[in-house]
C-alpha cells in the first residue's frame, strides 16, 4: 500500500534535530542518517505511518516534503534510498505546487538557467547551460556545443531526481534551446550510486560524434561520443584565455593536456615553442588534430608521457621552461583520499616550480572538490618551499560563469586555477 501525507498526498520526511541549518542556507541534499522518520498517510484514509527511513512504504523516486523536528518546512524533493543522498531538493516550494504541471515547472528551470548564461555569454557560445544542483536541477548537466552547421546538446542524467522528470527536462531544452540534436552521456559510475543502468546515445536526432567548435579564435575538435565526460572542459574557457598575457615569445609546456587547448591558446599568443602532454594515446591523437586544424605545427607538438615521469626526467636532463601549465584531472573523488591527492598535487607543483626559468609563470589547477581552496594553497606553499624557490599568485581564478556557484553548496565551486610567478 502507497502512503501519502494527510495534507497534499506527498510523504514528509522529518529531519533529526538540527539537521535543518545546512537546508536552510541553500544545501540542496538531505543524507538518510539525517532523517528521523517518514510520516505519511494511507491514500485509502485508514491512517498515518510514521516509520524509519528503512521501513518506510514511500517508493524510491516520490517526490516528498522536507521538514525539521520542530515541524518548518524547508522544501520539496525525490526520495532515494539506494543513495546516501535519501533526498535531492527540487525546490522550495510545497509538493503540490511543482507536480501540478512538472512539464511547465521544469520548462521554467530550463528557461532561468539558459537566461543566465545570456548574461555572460552570446547564443553562439559553447557553454554550459545547466550545472546541476547549482540551476536547482539537481542531477542534470547540459553542454551546448556550436558548430558551423547549428548546436548540439550533451546531457547527464546522474541523479534519480532528474532521471524522473527526464521527459520534462529535455522536451524543455528542445522547446528553449532549439538543438541540431542532442547525445546523452549518463555513462558516469555515479549512476551506480542512484541506483540507475548507464545510459548514452543519441535521444533527440542524431548527428557526428566528432564536432568542431570555435573558442577563443581557435578550432577545437571534441569527441562527444567517447571524449571524457561531456568531451570537452568549458569550465576553464576562461582561464584559457588569460594565459595568453604570459605565453608570447616563451617556451611553454602545457602538462595534462586532454585536447591541448591550454597549448593551442599560448600558441595563439605568439609561444616560441609549446609541448603538450597527455598519457591517453587517445588524447594526443585528438591533439594532433587540433595542432592541425590550426596550423599550429610549427610551433606546437604532441607527447603522450606520463606527467609525473615526463617532469622527473626533465629535471634531470636540466630542460627548463618559462611557461607551466597544470591542468591534472581530479586526484581525488572522495575526502578520504586528500592525503594521498595532496602529495599527488605537490609533486607535480614541486617539480615544475624546478623546471622553470627564473620569474617563469606557473598556471596551476585543481578540480577536485574535496582538496579544498585552502588546501591546494597550502599545498603550494610547501611545494614552493621544497623546491627552494618563492611564489608570486598574480591570479586566484575559478570555473567561468557558466558554471555559477550555489551559496550553501561549496560543492559548486570546485575549480582553482592559480596564475603564479616563480623566483
Amino acid at each position: 500500500m502507497l502512503y501519502y501525507s494527510a495534507m497534499n498526498e506527498f510523504p514528509h520526511i522529518i529531519l533529526k534535530a538540527k539537521e535543518e541549518r545546512e537546508l536552510a542556507q541553500g544545501f540542496p541534499w538531505v543524507y538518510d542518517n539525517e532523517i528521523h522518520s517518514v510520516k505519511a498517510f494511507a491514500k485509502d484514509g485508514s491512517g498515518v505511518k510514521t516509520t524509519p527511513l528503512a521501513e518506510s512504504p514511500a517508493d524510491d523516486g516520490a517526490v516528498v516534503e522536507v521538514y525539521s523536528s520542530k515541524g518548518g518546512f524547508l522544501g520539496s524533493g525525490v526520495l532515494n534510498r539506494k543513495s546516501k543522498i535519501a533526498v535531492r531538493l527540487i525546490g522550495r516550494e510545497h509538493a503540490d505546487q511543482i507536480m501540478a504541471d512538472p512539464g511547465e515547472y521544469w520548462a521554467k528551470a530550463v528557461r532561468n538557467a539558459v537566461n543566465v548564461r545570456r548574461l555572460s555569454f552570446s547564443d553562439t557560445e559553447s557553454v554550459r547551460l545547466v550545472f546541476g544542483e547549482a540551476d536547482f536541477i539537481p542531477g542534470l548537466v547540459v553542454e551546448r556545443y556550436v558548430t558551423s552547421d547549428g548546436s548540439y546538446l550533451v546531457v547527464q542524467f546522474l541523479a534519480l531526481a532528474c532521471e524522473l522528470f527526464r521527459k520534462q527536462l529535455v522536451d524543455a531544452l528542445i522547446a528553449t534551446c532549439k538543438p541540431k540534436a542532442i547525445y546523452e552521456r549518463s555513462d558516469a559510475s555515479v549512476r551506480a550510486k542512484e541506483g540507475l543502468e548507464e545510459k548514452y546515445g543519441w535521444i533527440y536526432k542524431s548527428g557526428k560524434n566528432i564536432i568542431t567548435i570555435e573558442e577563443n579564435s581557435l578550432r577545437l575538435r571534441v569527441d562527444i561520443a567517447q571524449g571524457q565526460k561531456t568531451g570537452y572542459f568549458l569550465d576553464q574557457k576562461l582561464n584559457r584565455m588569460a594565459i595568453r598575457n604570459f605565453c608570447h615569445g616563451k617556451k611553454v609546456l602545457d602538462a595534462f593536456s586532454h585536447t591541448g587547448a591550454f597549448g593551442l591558446n599560448a600558441f595563439k599568443a605568439g609561444a616560441k615553442s609549446v609541448v603538450s602532454v597527455d598519457i591517453s594515446a587517445e588524447s594526443v591523437e585528438l591533439i594532433n588534430e587540433n595542432i592541425r586544424e590550426n596550423a599550429a605545427q610549427s610551433v606546437m607538438t604532441a607527447r603522450c608521457a606520463d606527467v609525473f615521469d615526463l617532469l622527473r626526467q626533465y629535471e634531470a636532463d636540466g630542460e627548463k621552461f618559462d611557461v607551466i601549465i597544470l591542468d591534472p584531472p581530479a586526484f581525488t573523488k572522495s575526502a578520504k583520499q586528500i592525503q594521498k591527492a595532496y602529495g599527488g598535487y605537490k609533486e607535480i607543483n614541486l617539480r615544475a616550480m624546478r623546471l622553470l626559468n627564473e620569474g617563469g609563470i606557473l598556471i596551476t589547477c585543481s578540480c577536485s572538490y574535496y582538496f579544498d581552496s585552502n588546501t591546494f594553497y597550502s599545498m603550494l606553499i610547501h611545494a614552493a618551499t621544497d623546491s627552494h624557490r618563492r611564489l608570486q599568485v598574480l591570479e586566484k581564478r575559478g570555473a567561468a560563469p557558466d558554471h555559477p556557484i550555489l551559496m550553501g553548496y561549496p560543492k559548486s565551486e570546485y575549480l582553482k586555477c592559480a596564475i603564479c610567478r616563480v623566483l
